[in-house]
């Protein structure tokens, strides 16, 4: 059972790395109407993988892998953990900024936005795809036993 809970952390990480990577390409381009239901449909796909991602992985320190004990005291677990949880909030602004489009995508427009929310949205995206090679630093190190 550990394998497979393995296999589902690991597929639910490259389906958020694909997520935001896919929204990080489509807001650097022009918004058409297309493009802003893609980032839409994305950025549900990427909630939906996060929030797996964290249930899956709680439950690999609890009841599958090396016990919450160990974890508790992993500096390099915690560091993971810490940046995930920063990514997930840094993520509710392009959330909230892509939601506020379904009146105008409902309606067969492109979203209004202005260069300076586009701009605030492309900055958290690049802080996210940052955070993301860090968490796999954590979790190298992890594998590694390191920073216990």
């Amino acid at each position: 059972m550990s394998t497979v809970f393995a296999f589902l952390h690991h597929l639910c990480a490259f389906t958020l790395v694909s997520a935001v990577a896919i929204e990080f390409t489509l807001v650097r381009g022009e918004l058409t109407l297309a493009s802003a239901r893609r980032l839409l449909a994305t950025d549900a796909v990427l909630g939906i993988s996060a929030a797996a991602l964290l249930v899956i992985g709680l439950l690999r320190v609890f009841f599958f892998e090396k016990g919450f004990d160990y974890y508790l005291h992993s500096h390099a677990f915690l560091a993971k953990l810490s940046i995930f949880i920063a990514v997930a909030l840094m993520s509710i602004v392009p959330t909230r900024e892509f939601l506020s489009w379904r009146g105008a995508l409902r309606a067969g427009q492109a979203p209004a936005v202005s260069a300076r929310k586009l701009a605030l949205v492309r900055r958290i995206l690049h802080g996210e795809l940052l955070a993301i090679v860090l968490i796999l630093l954590c979790a190298a190190i992890m594998a590694r036993g390191g920073w216990v």
